[in-house]
């Protein structure tokens, strides 16, 4: 697993040699893009990007809201394997949303199981290693244990109940700390 940098709150995230994760300041931040060898960026806001990637960067938005039920996991297959075909052609994709906390690291995650054979609870600690701020909301948790049963069978995370309402069972110790508003 990737060891953080000192930049991975602010700044581009390395998960693997190929795969970036980040807020939207640095995505939209030329010198980070072309720094890191970012060959895609891959936006998951609701609104496109005012800016212009760098010359030679592809450049593809997915409009998801981060809210518990948008359907993320309709663009689960699609994004993992976009990151994938463009690594295999020696390029590098960033994966970002506005903080770089829900939804692109739901979908790093994605990658992770699909194509480089993780469960979703190594993919979770992966990516939280690389961003520790990495948290999807509830709805993508049950779409990501939901994907994870349809690729392996059997699932390494559940929903559990909580006071806070169903959430993955890898946050229940943390859960029974908070008291509810």
């Amino acid at each position: 697993m990737h060891q953080p940098a000192p930049s991975a709150l602010s700044g581009l995230c390395r998960v693997t040699d190929c795969l970036y994760l980040s807020n939207v300041r640095a995505a939209n931040d030329p010198s980070q893009v072309t720094g890191s060898g970012i060959t895609c960026i891959i936006n998951v806001t609701e609104k496109k990007s005012s800016s212009t990637p760098p010359p030679g960067v592809e450049y593809i938005h997915i409009p998801v809201s981060d809210t518990p039920g948008s359907r993320l996991s309709d663009h689960f297959d699609e994004v993992a394997d976009k990151v994938q075909i463009t690594a295999e052609r020696s390029g590098r994709t960033l994966l970002h949303c506005n903080a770089g906390v829900s939804r692109s690291a739901a979908l790093c995650m994605v990658y992770l199981m699909k194509h480089r054979g993780v469960t979703l609870l190594e993919a979770h600690g992966w990516v939280r290693t690389c961003r520790p701020v990495a948290r999807p909301n509830n709805g993508f948790w049950k779409q990501l244990v939901q994907y994870e049963k349809e690729l392996r069978g059997c699932n390494s995370v559940h929903m559990v109940s909580s006071s806070m309402g169903e959430i993955p069972d890898i946050y229940e110790e943390e859960a029974r700390n908070m008291m509810p508003l």
